[in-house]
């Protein structure tokens, strides 16, 4: 529910301005959040006319007291259950700020709706129940706002008179949560000591704090500073459609930051393609003339026809966004089971939408606990730091150059399970000389992938010698390529005929052997190819090397066909048991090898002819998203 108290007060005259700040009002439950909102719509004549009385006279009708609470609690669950379960914008004004004012739910089943007010905000208001004192509920939202960024806190005790308005009280919760926040990296604005029933230090003092020599709620309101303005940041313009009209392509979306205007030349990222605005257009489909800046929606026509897809971003040249497969962000996970590395997830930036991997976690801590000890998880409610592969390439910005496409959601099997700030793009990617400069193929991953119907991918299939793994390769290679595929067989033996023939078969040799296998198969799948990769590839550690360069294009397929049986043939497909000894000659690799612990597939050769191998292979990779199920046409979304 979003309720807008509309000011009492007329709208300020000759056009001059004044500076808007939007404030996140949070707490835990019953500390008193709603009543002061309430209190601070009355005390700056903020209420409608008749609004106050009215809801008095609800209240008696009821035989219930009447609460300031009553004010923003507009829902009748809400009045039933004593808790607010939504977020609610309020706006009024102190002497110099037009405030809006989110109040956000503080019960733990609410984070959802809580993240979601605190994300919008450039400060925030934590409030305390002075009897209570601070709970792990506040030190997990002092966290949650440092999560999103928040660094401006005004800290609120209420409900002093329930302990006589102590002084010495008031300091001992004061040192306390801003111990946590300095710990946190953020400096409270003010903390103040209140009585929101009663309006002591909401926007006077009162003899009651008459030890108290700080601002008032309202003051410290004032003093808030707001985000730098929108329209000063570079244009990001997230593509949510394209339409055709008669002969024009309309690319629509709303102006997140910066401007635009019809002449501008843009770059269409993640792709990098140059541009020039030809037209701004408006519903129905008419052109508009003008700047139009950052909450605009818009819809623009190009000089030219480019591929471009939902989720796109449109910006200036020269102040793009980054392109990038990998994030560092800061969560806050909201799902039931833990956070781990290896875990597959769907990112969203805006409207932009990627299946990913996390390859690393790094601070997970539960921000209720006062020493935060790390975790290799992130439990439900906890939080931390993750780096993110991304299977593809989308435009964004680390949240501290802008923070409308410096915010990322993350889904579990269709639901909302966690969000954050990015921190960092590239996260984790290996430094590059800065003499070399890698050149880039001259057609884009979905071009390739438009025409072959398939993603690219690194299909690496491990196993004992003699178990099947050429026969399978090849047998998939010929499958998608009479399908229209590009598949690419690299037959470990082979490459050591050839790139690997300088290396031998020591430990540190068969683990390079590998690495190079990987880079060439990698590098293949970056250009829509499937590398599907036949070899022994013994060592658990080198396995996993692969599938760190490789990313989430990677797909282990085990062979796990028992030793004593061969790769040979009968007529009906059927593998033949090998003679007695067939690994002997192979160095003992039988007795080294470390079987897969999370192969994509794993498949017994000894009980299937090579067409059911290939089929589940092929299943395999529709499933995981590689193969398509249905024809894409990529004139229509040009």
């Amino acid at each position: 529910m979003n309720m807008i108290v509309t000011p009492a007060s007329p709208a300020t005259p000759n056009g001059t301005t004044r500076p808007q700040v939007r404030i996140v009002i949070v707490g835990h439950v019953d500390h008193g959040k709603s009543t002061l909102v309430g209190r601070l719509l009355h005390e700056t004549g903020s209420l409608p006319d008749g609004k106050l009385e009215m809801l008095k006279a609800v209240s008696a009708r009821r035989g219930m007291p009447f609460e300031w609470s009553f004010l923003l609690d507009a829902l009748q669950t809400e009045r039933d259950q004593g808790i607010t379960i939504d977020t609610t914008q309020i706006r009024f004004r102190t002497n110099s700020r037009d405030i809006v004012l989110i109040d956000a739910p503080g019960h733990a089943e609410f984070l959802r709706n809580m993240i979601t007010g605190a994300s919008q905000a450039d400060g925030a208001v934590l409030i305390i129940d002075a009897l209570e004192g601070v709970r792990d509920q506040t030190r997990r939202h002092g966290y949650l706002l440092h999560l999103l960024g928040v660094k401006q806190v005004a800290i609120v005790v209420n409900k002093m008179d329930r302990v006589d308005f102590s002084a010495d009280r008031f300091q001992a919760i004061s040192d306390e949560i801003s111990a946590h926040l300095n710990g946190l990296g953020v400096t409270p604005t003010a903390v103040i000591p209140i009585s929101a029933r009663d309006g002591d230090g909401v926007a006077t003092r009162t003899d009651r704090i008459g030890w108290y020599k700080g601002p008032t709620v309202v003051e410290a309101l004032d003093q808030l500073e707001p985000a730098r303005p929108l329209e000063a940041l570079a244009l990001r313009l997230p593509v949510q459609a394209i339409y055709k009209f008669d002969d024009r392509r309309i690319v629509a979306g709303r102006i997140e930051s910066g401007s635009l205007v019809a002449g501008d030349e843009i770059v269409i990222m993640p792709a990098g393609k140059i541009a020039k605005i030809k037209t701004v257009e408006s519903w129905p489909a008419t052109p508009i003339a003008g700047r139009q800046g950052a909450g605009r929606s818009v819809g623009i026509t190009l000089d030219r026809e480019l591929f471009i897809e939902r989720g796109d971003i449109v910006a200036h040249a020269g102040s793009a966004p980054r392109e990038t497969r990998r994030l560092r962000a800061r969560i806050f996970w909201l799902h039931d089971k833990p956070l781990a590395k290896g875990d597959q997830l769907l990112v969203r930036c805006g409207p932009k939408e990627s299946r990913a991997t996390v390859v690393a976690i790094e601070k997970a801590v539960d921000p209720g606990e006062l020493s935060s000890v790390e975790n290799k998880a992130i439990g439900r409610n906890h939080v931390g730091e993750i780096d993110i592969s991304l299977s593809n390439p989308i435009a964004t910005d680390p949240y501290t150059e802008n923070p409308r496409t410096g915010r990322l959601v993350i889904e579990v099997s269709g639901r909302i399970a966690g969000g954050g700030l990015v921190l960092s793009v590239d996260a984790g990617q290996r430094a590059v000389p800065v003499d070399i400069v890698p050149v880039e193929s001259a057609l884009r991953p979905d071009e390739r992938s438009a025409r072959y119907q398939h993603n690219g991918a690194v299909v690496w299939l491990t196993g004992l010698p003699a178990s099947g793994k050429s026969t399978l390769a090849k047998a998939l290679e010929r499958r998608l390529f009479t399908n229209g595929g590009s598949p690419i067989l690299l037959d470990g033996d082979t490459l050591r005929a050839g790139l690997n023939n300088d290396l031998g078969f020591s430990a540190s040799d068969r683990s390079e052997n590998i690495r190079r296998l990987a880079e060439v198969a990698t590098h293949l799948a970056r250009n829509g190819h499937i590398a599907i990769v036949a070899a022994v590839s013994p060592a658990r550690e080198d396995r996993a090397t692969a599938r760190r360069i490789a990313d989430t294009a990677f797909r282990e397929i085990h062979v796990a066909t028992p030793a004593g049986v061969c790769e040979e043939r009968d007529p009906k497909g059927h593998y033949k048991k090998a003679r007695a000894g067939a690994l002997a000659s192979f160095t003992g690799i039988g007795n080294d090898y470390e079987t897969p612990q999370a192969a994509e597939l794993v498949i017994d050769t000894s009980t299937r002819t090579v067409t059911e191998a290939a089929d589940e292979i092929e299943q395999m990779l529709k499933t995981t998203g590689v193969l398509f199920d249905e024809v894409v046409d990529l004139a229509a979304n040009i």
